[in-house]
């Protein structure tokens, strides 16, 4: 999937995946329909517009409620007939606008097609183009540890959570694009950090890899708040929130006063046609926990920070990342599904095109 030789004003076959219809329940590939259309590689004279080849896709839990009829608020939900989009990295082929120049590679939401022309809209942050520093790294790397995910675990952890050396932190869904880093971050802090996931390859990724000081298979737990009492003794200081139901209603009553919990996603909840209760609510008043969500375009302005901290670590081999990717973009729908499972060993990416 070597990018082909185009010339700009061709008119090229642009492969796409399109939403079907709004999802009830658990998604299947069949509500996303790969289709083909056509597209001119340039800019209409006047526009702002910037016209992308996408070379790599993410693959994450959100994108499952925007299949949703009724929008997540934070998000629209998408358009049946239209392509999917999500975070991508791709290369300008084409740019009416000022700020960004043919032939730069960038990452930000795109749609799930070949190509896409995209509209910088002031004061939208989902439109937000992020221009791509470092290419000493795989590019890859920008759909989730230097992209989305990297950033979501540090602005989390380290904005959200109020860290200090010595904490007991819990991430669950600890495998995934963000928990894998939560992990790492907190090591680098000092803490001591147990992590969660669904299979023992998982587990032993996270001791192994990412350096978590324990991990358990949570799908081999009979009783989840026993599990939490052996791994966490003396309680739980900070606990990064991906799974929400029975995992979150485990964790509060092991949480230590005045410790912290933020939400940063849910994933246990988003197939489901009526959500969990949780029914140890009680926790955060005795406790006095705060708990708090947040949504990472909120701390965009902390990513040139975060980029040259997340850079050098990685120099220095002091950050690990595992990606699973997929080639081609038909085994998008595929892949994006499989987050619900649990198939995925790391960062889910969609290969879509070879720079």
């Amino acid at each position: 999937m070597k990018m082909e030789n185009m010339a700009k004003g061709d008119e090229v076959s642009n492969q796409q995946i399109i939403f079907r219809d709004f999802v009830t329940g658990f998604p299947k590939e069949s509500d996303m329909i790969l289709s083909s259309s056509k597209i001119r590689l340039e800019v209409l004279e006047g526009s702002k517009a910037i016209l992308v080849k996408n070379l790599y896709l993410s693959c994450d839990p959100y994108l499952r409620s925007r299949m949703n009829r009724i929008p997540p608020g934070y998000i629209p939900s998408f358009t049946p007939g239209s392509p999917l989009q999500g975070f991508g990295v791709s290369k300008i082929i084409d740019s009416g606008h000022p700020e960004f120049k043919e032939g730069e590679l960038v990452w930000g939401v795109t749609g799930w097609e070949e190509y896409s022309l995209l509209t910088l809209i002031d004061g939208d942050k989902l439109s937000t183009l992020f221009k791509i520093k470092y290419t000493d790294v795989p590019l890859s790397f920008y759909t989730g540890l230097l992209g989305m995910a990297g950033f979501s675990a540090y602005a989390g952890f380290h904005e959200m959570c109020a860290p200090k050396k010595g904490d007991y932190v819990y991430v669950s869904a600890a495998s995934g694009g963000v928990g894998q880093l939560v992990g790492q971050f907190a090591k680098l802090m000092g803490c001591y950090v147990v992590g969660s996931a669904g299979s023992n390859e998982k587990v032993n990724l996270l001791k192994n890899k990412f350096g978590y000081d324990e991990a358990f298979n949570y799908k081999e737990e009979y009783d989840l708040n026993e599990a939490l009492k052996r791994y966490f003794p003396e309680g739980i200081d900070i606990y990064f929130e991906n799974v929400g139901g029975k995992m979150l209603d485990a964790v509060l009553p092991n949480m230590r006063d005045h410790g912290r919990i933020v939400v940063c996603g849910m994933i246990s909840q988003y197939n489901l046609e009526k959500p969990e209760g949780v029914h140890n609510l009680f926790s955060i008043l005795v406790k006095r926990v705060r708990m708090e969500g947040f949504m990472v375009f909120e701390h965009y302005h902390l990513y040139p920070q975060f980029l040259e901290l997340t850079h050098q670590y990685i120099k220095e081999g002091k950050i690990f990342y595992v990606e699973d990717t997929v080639e081609g973009l038909e085994k998008g729908p595929e892949a994006l599904i499989g987050l619900f499972t649990g198939s995925n060993i790391g960062k889910q990416v969609v290969v879509v095109a070879h720079e």
